[in-house]
């Protein structure tokens, strides 16, 4: 038990609000702030998947798959942060993502 705490501490010192865009999204919590689909806004889960243009989240009514761009996410990091993320600065594939180099967003 004392293992998986410390794994979880190092990794929330690892992604911070600065530095969430460049990191992994899958497993993070994830809600829709706001949306062109009226539909998407209010959408609560853990993303479990991502392309280049979908985030794909797990919610209590199953899988969703949102579109990143024109679309607001808040992540929950870690260490409990809420960071709000437009789509539009994360609407690339994670491996090209990763290595952005972002001077503020």
């Amino acid at each position: 038990m004392q293992v998986f705490q410390k794994k979880k501490l190092k990794l929330s010192k690892m992604i911070s609000a600065k530095n969430l865009i460049r990191h992994e999204l899958i497993g993070l919590k994830v809600e829709v702030a706001n949306s062109f689909n009226k539909f998407h806004k209010g959408i609560k889960g853990l993303v479990v998947d991502e392309t280049k243009n979908l985030l794909i989240i797990e919610t209590e009514k199953g899988i969703k798959k949102i579109q990143k761009r024109r679309t607001s996410f808040i992540f929950t990091i870690p260490n409990g942060k809420k960071v709000k993320v437009e789509g539009t600065i994360i609407a690339k594939r994670p491996e090209e993502r990763v290595k952005l180099k972002v001077k503020k967003w």
